[in-house]
């Protein structure tokens, strides 16, 4: 199994097509963001689909936490500000006042930001990125966008290796800066990585033109869109918009 796939391979949602899991994950994501608070039944449900997936790919909520604490703390860090500052009803929280329409926004947020980050959570532990790569390049995707995160993909653990080894060169020299000063080094650190990193750029376009690369990343396999993914955005799409229309 991929390092980077998480849950059973061999589950029914792993074995979906990449395009029906984005198309299904990003609508999740779209319904959520569309739905005031008002119509709050929609988040329950984009929330029970989000879980009925994972369950059925086998993804445990501690494989969710462990992706999704990343991003999701700092995303409600920043909302729950917005009590504080935004101008409304006050209500009383015990010896803090706050606005009501201002709980009713970070509460809105929140619902908002949580489904997000799990739909794309659960995209990236079913799907591998060069297949959700491969996805968007069939649903016809701007191929810039597409090579660009290609490349940064293939390419950024190359970056970070050259890190480590400069980190060590620095390491070897006795680097230990104690104040601001002393960190003029990190600069011409940064500098000759940009330019490592440019002129190895170069190189491998170079290569690529040798090899005849024609702007299209070649494929060894082909994407089939099956019943069963017809199925899945079908029962998704019915479920979602359906929640959506009565709440």
């Amino acid at each position: 199994m991929r390092p980077d796939v998480a849950g059973d391979p061999r589950s029914p949602i792993h074995r979906l097509d990449p395009r029906a899991k984005l198309l299904g994950l990003t609508g999740i994501t779209l319904v959520a963001v569309t739905t005031p608070l008002h119509a709050w039944p929609a988040y329950v449900a984009c929330a029970a689909a989000l879980l009925t997936i994972a369950s059925a790919a086998r993804v445990t909520p501690a494989t969710l936490w462990r992706r999704a604490r990343l991003v999701l703390p700092l995303v409600l860090f920043v909302g729950v500000f917005v009590p504080f500052v935004r101008e409304g009803d006050p209500v009383a929280l015990g010896p803090l006042t706050v606005s009501e329409q201002g709980l009713q926004t970070f509460a809105t947020v929140s619902a908002k930001a949580i489904i997000g980050t799990l739909s794309a959570v659960l995209l990236g532990a079913t799907t591998s990125f060069p297949d959700v790569l491969h996805a968007l390049e069939r649903l016809k995707t701007p191929k810039l966008l597409v090579l660009i995160a290609a490349f940064m993909y293939r390419y950024l653990f190359t970056i970070l290796d050259e890190v480590a080894r400069m980190r060590a060169a620095l390491a070897a020299r006795g680097y230990a800066p104690r104040h601001a000063l002393q960190a003029q080094a990190l600069g011409r650190v940064a500098t000759a990585l940009f330019l490592r990193s440019y002129e190895r750029g170069e190189r491998v376009h170079q290569a690529m033109l040798a090899r005849g690369w024609r702007e299209t990343m070649p494929r060894l396999d082909t994407l089939a869109f099956a019943r069963a993914d017809a199925l899945f955005l079908a029962a998704l799409a019915t479920a979602l918009l359906t929640a959506r229309a009565l709440a």
